[in-house]
């Protein structure tokens, strides 16, 4: 069809771009004039294509058309008009000229909020169902026939951005194309608005947005948020008018802070470490983000008393004379701008991060107990702002906020460990909502540790919010890679010098031996924050040669970008080692986390979040929340702010989490999850170093060690001499306290895994496999199982198929020479995380690791993970990657850029 085109904006662009991809003519663009000598997106986009654009001041005079602008349009020749978005008003005579007439998009269910404030009335009325509808033109009252709607869930917490950004316009755009392909194709309706539920609502400008405060909690915080950002709803505070932004229905942050008079409010507001909690008469609270001054500045909400228009101190003399030297380096930085005012913004002025890095070191050499850091310039922008924080910083009365720490003290392994238990959410420990706690229980006596705060779901949404804000509106999401890696940096050296206190920590949470603790769950942790912190400036695109469309070039790129909010579900078996595994490569990639640790082990990433605060890392970056999964788990999975979920544990838990995620708003998952690992021992194998390792293979960690060997394989002609040896090696196992340096063997994590190995073990007895030795609970306080040896293992065996995930070797013979069959049994599982060979023939140890389907493969050895190798599995052991490179891959999202020139 031919095509007239009415409108402006970027939504007027992209439908007019669509129409020309669906085969359409554009016979003529209408659209507003040019604003400071700059042409509106879809004029610059029609210009481009050499389609005419006219830009009428007006269509009519007096309510009368004006006949050359209409005679103009008319020799279009148009036979349908699109209005996508205009805000000029088109007379009858030209909305009626076309043959197939003219549409409109308007972003509301009509007929309900007719009227060009049809998104804030939508939020301001709380509405539940929002979304557009394409009709029939009229006189420009929105009552026109009905030719498509669709529509969408508001969330409690929309905006007019969030609401607009995430249906409205994307959603918009195609739902007008398809009306136009509905006219087309002679199918499309003229449905008469009805009657009831009629609604049309006034303009909504800075005058009319005053907030009236006689209303409930709820209320108000519907009029904010449907005048956010535009035109922003304020009130008298201090006798000047202060705009109020980021509203959300508060579910109990806690009260504590300064009160702050607000004329005509039920209550005075609290200024809290969150925010500005307002009361509506009701006597519920919501919580208010951010504040703006009539000077046009906004500041955190949290900041009124310190930071706000009011607060601005008073230089001395000395103070005067610093301010006047740097606004000299300002200006000789920012050699564009003829003379630095207070408000002159430093980036809008053309500022790039190397001058950031020469501000900063100019402040050092005028005034070196100023000790600024690149984020204090980017957070303060204005040379007014930069010189308050100078200031500050001088007198001292910068310090970052003191973190406090409820801790639980107890004395163990001749230290006095000092543990946080309670949840944290935006930089701070935190109770779950209700008070609701659980006991942390140390598995070598059964006894309880202390009290942890259990999550509740508005925890967890809490907590999404926060790490939301921090990636969308914080300095994690501005700051350079390069300084976000030495953050990183400084909490790999902070676990290092708290070393000794977390593997305490690990070893009376979960039960493993503190040398083992020490050495791997909580040094290779610290390897891997270092490991990813180095890789933070290293995270890039690629250029890709194109098909040129002459004879224009073009120029394609990728960019690597951070995905956002990230969830990540963690098991028991190695508690702060599987938080690095994920966390780290999570926060180098420039992500925010929310993080669960399994129920029955908070306190290391407890402890971990304290360190995060210490080294720095801004709030929100980093979440811990101790819960269930059944709650914690499931919302995180279910949440539409999380656009990842990293998830550690059974296949059948990653499963439901995969189908979860997939329902809600198809998150991206990587998922590590069981294994039964096997691994093949030859005769011509290094006997001493395949008893060794193998023992390794199955009793590390007390067999808690996904990718323990699940079964043996061993050549018959040393399958007997290798049980022997087994025996023997168990037989000198000592079974005790983890924090015993000479213990080797400590309790299993918790009680219902105690009595599920022991049920795995009479499984196996049953099904007539040969009980060598263990196979019981030791007799003794705690959960304490003995190293356990089963041989002559047929593979139709329960025992042989299903992981014990804990101290159970699974040994079975296969005959000499019989490669290819001994490949077949140990890869008839549906798992395939990971195997083992051992041979010195390196032609057959090749031959084996290449046709062992399995994500890791060891030879000759076991259990060797390192921080630059990938680790994961296949099959239903799951997929994606931890550690390496390849982990970096689960946490950055891949964006193309094309440009033509």
């Amino acid at each position: 069809m031919k095509i007239a085109v009415i409108g402006q904006s970027l939504f007027g662009q992209e439908v007019y771009k669509e129409l020309r991809k669906d085969g359409h003519t554009i016979v003529g663009v209408f659209t507003i004039p040019d604003k400071d000598g700059k042409a509106d997106p879809l004029a610059t986009e029609a210009e481009k294509d050499g389609v005419a654009v006219f830009k009428f001041p007006r269509w009519r005079v007096k309510g009368q058309a004006i006949p050359e602008v209409v005679a103009q349009y008319e020799a279009t020749g148009a036979e349908l008009n699109v209005l996508p978005f205009c805000s000029q008003f088109i007379p009858m005579e030209v909305i009626d000229w076309p043959k197939q007439g003219s549409i409109i998009y308007h972003p509301s269910l009509l007929p309900r909020h007719r009227g060009a404030s049809a998104i804030n009335w939508t939020l301001i009325h709380g509405d539940k169902k929002g979304g557009f509808t394409v009709f029939w033109a009229d006189d420009g009252l929105d009552t026109g026939p009905i030719l498509l709607q669709r529509e969408c869930d508001v969330e409690p917490n929309d905006t007019v951005n969030t609401i607009y950004k995430r249906f409205l316009y994307p959603e918009g755009v195609k739902g007008t194309v398809d009306a136009v392909r509905l006219i087309a194709e002679g199918k499309a309706p003229r449905i008469t608005q009805p009657k009831e539920g009629a609604t049309y609502e006034c303009i909504q400008k800075k005058d009319n947005a005053k907030i009236d405060w006689n209303q409930s909690a709820e209320a108000l915080h519907n009029w904010i948020r449907g005048n956010d950002k535009v035109p922003g709803a304020w009130a008298e505070v201090d006798g000047q008018k202060v705009t109020f932004y980021g509203s959300t229905m508060d579910n109990g942050t806690a009260a504590n802070g300064q009160p702050l008079e607000i004329p005509g409010a039920s209550r005075p507001g609290i200024v809290t470490k969150a925010g500005l909690v307002l009361f509506g008469n009701d006597g519920k609270t919501l919580l208010v983000k951010n504040l703006q001054f009539e000077d046009g500045k906004m500041i955190a909400a949290a900041q009124y008393f310190s930071s706000g228009s009011s607060a601005a101190v008073e230089l001395t003399e000395e103070e005067r004379t610093f301010a006047e030297q740097m606004r000299a380096v300002w200006q000789s930085i920012l050699s564009n701008v003829s003379h630095i005012e207070d408000s002159t913004d430093f980036f809008k002025s053309g500022a790039a991060s190397m001058d950031v890095v020469r501000l900063v070191e100019e402040v050092k050499l005028r005034a070196g107990s100023c000790q600024l850091q690149n984020e204090d310039v980017y957070m303060n922008c204005t040379f007014q702002d930069f010189i308050q924080k100078c200031v500050r910083k001088l007198r001292g009365e910068d310090d970052e906020e003191e973190l406090v720490v409820d801790y639980v003290e107890k004395s163990a392994n001749n230290l006095t460990i000092k543990m946080p238990h309670q949840l944290f959410i935006n930089g701070e420990f935190v109770d779950a909502e209700g008070g609701k706690t659980y006991k942390t229980i140390n598995p070598t006596d059964g006894t309880a540790i202390c009290d942890v705060s259990l999550a509740q779901i508005s925890d967890v949404d809490k907590a999404v919010a926060a790490a939301k804000e921090a990636f969308e509106e914080g300095e994690w999401g501005r700051m350079n890679p390069r300084d976000r890696g030495r953050l990183i940096y400084k909490l790999a050296d902070l676990m290092e010098e708290y070393q000794e206190e977390l593997a305490t920590i690990e070893a009376i949470d979960s039960g493993a031996v503190y040398t083992l603790a020490l050495k791997t769950h909580v040094g290779m942790s610290i390897q891997t924050f270092r490991y990813f912190a180095g890789w933070c400036d290293k995270i890039q695109g690629s250029t890709i040669p194109i098909n040129q469309a002459r004879p224009n070039r073009n120029l394609t790129f990728t960019k690597k970008e951070p995905i956002g909010v990230c969830a990540i579900v963690i098991p028991w078996n190695y508690p702060l080692m599987m938080l690095a595994w994920k966390t780290a490569a999570c926060l180098a990639a420039g992500n925010v986390v929310v993080l669960k640790p399994a129920q029955v082990t908070p306190l290391t990433a407890l402890k971990f979040a304290e360190l995060a605060a210490r080294a720095g890392l801004p709030k929100g970056v980093v979440n811990i929340l101790p819960g269930s999964g059944a709650l914690v788990g499931q919302r995180l999975s279910d949440h539409p702010d999380v656009r990842k979920l990293g998830f550690t544990g059974s296949t059948e838990i990653g499963k439901h989490i995969m189908k979860s995620c997939a329902v809600s708003n198809v998150k991206k998952v990587s998922l590590e999850l069981g294994g039964k690992s096997p691994l093949i021992i030859f005769d011509d194998c290094d006997m001493d170093k395949a008893v060794r390792m193998g023992m390794s293979s199955v009793f590390f960690n007390k067999g808690e060690n996904c990718i323990a060997a699940g079964r043996l394989f061993v050549e018959e002609t040393i399958h007997d001499q290798f049980v022997k040896r087994v025996v023997e090696e168990i037989k000198k196992m000592k079974i005790g306290d983890p924090l015993d340096r000479s213990t080797d063997h400590g309790p299993q994590n918790h009680k219902a895994h105690l009595d599920k190995l022991v049920e795995y073990c009479q499984t196996g007895i049953k099904e007539g496999a040969t009980l060598v030795c263990g196979g019981k609970q030791v007799q003794r306080p705690g959960f304490f199982f003995e190293p356990t040896l089963f041989t002559d293992v047929q593979d139709h065996m329960y025992i042989a198929i299903e992981e014990s995930f804990g101290p159970v070797m699974i040994i079975s013979k296969f005959k000499s020479g019989e490669v290819d069959d001994v490949l077949r049994r140990a890869n008839a599982t549906e798992y395939g995380l990971a195997s083992g060979v051992f041979t010195r023939d390196i032609s057959k140890a090749l031959y084996v690791s290449e046709k062992l389907n399995a994500g890791t493969v060891f030879v000759n050895t076991y259990n060797k993970t390192d921080v630059a190798a990938p680790f994961g599995g296949f099959k239903q052991s799951g997929f994606g990657k931890d550690l390496g490179q390849d982990a970096l891959n689960e946490y950055l999202k891949t964006k193309a850029v094309t440009i033509e020139y």
